[in-house]
């Protein structure tokens, strides 16, 4: 599965939601109609059972595994969407930081060879260029000034590698590996 987005805080009081986008394509992505899976994090903060949600007293609300988008509307980079079931506030409330996800089955592969969909880099094993495996990519996280892959290193933990092609400059899918080429000390940050 492939997120796409995460829902944020509700807007207005009819069950309305921000949805801070995390893909390159959202206008293929978020169109009334689609559906998405949904991930609760383990680390929300939010509680999943609102205090006045509409289920009967004493049920608390759970997160459907699947939300179909009723509309949306842009609001500064975001979406303000209104999803299929979710009318009320104290329900969209508890839909705050629920991952949407599409299967990555949908997403077509890139026409431009240096460019690669995050599922097609997970997984890959991460080498230096004498061949030395330094660990696996766990995930590519998005930062404002570029992407970083977050390798899971071999010998424990976790190092963030910015995905420039200074540093990354080989990607071989069909290897099933990257090759880095990185400045002493990177991986000890």
């Amino acid at each position: 599965m492939l997120v796409i987005g995460q829902i944020g805080k509700p807007h207005g009081i009819r069950g309305e939601v921000l949805v801070t986008v995390r893909t390159d394509d959202p206008e293929a992505r978020f169109s009334a109609g689609s559906t998405f899976a949904t991930e609760v994090p383990r680390d929300r903060r939010v509680n999943a059972a609102p205090a006045h949600a509409t289920p009967p007293a004493g049920v608390a609300y759970q997160v459907p595994g699947k939300l179909t988008l009723e509309s949306l509307r842009w609001h500064q980079g975001k979406i303000i969407a209104q999803f299929e079931g979710v009318h009320d506030r104290n329900i969209a409330e508890a839909l705050r930081g629920v991952m949407l996800q599409i299967d990555s089955a949908e997403i077509p592969a890139p026409t431009d060879p240096d460019e690669f969909n995050d599922h097609q880099l997970a997984g890959l094993a991460v080498v230096d260029l004498d061949g030395v495996e330094l660990g696996r990519v766990d995930r590519i996280d998005h930062a404002p000034s570029s992407d970083l892959i977050v390798l899971k290193k071999a010998a424990g933990g976790t190092a963030l590698i910015p995905f420039v092609s200074a540093m990354v400059p080989t990607v071989d899918l069909a290897a099933g590996r990257i090759v880095v080429d990185l400045p002493e000390g990177l991986l000890d940050l």
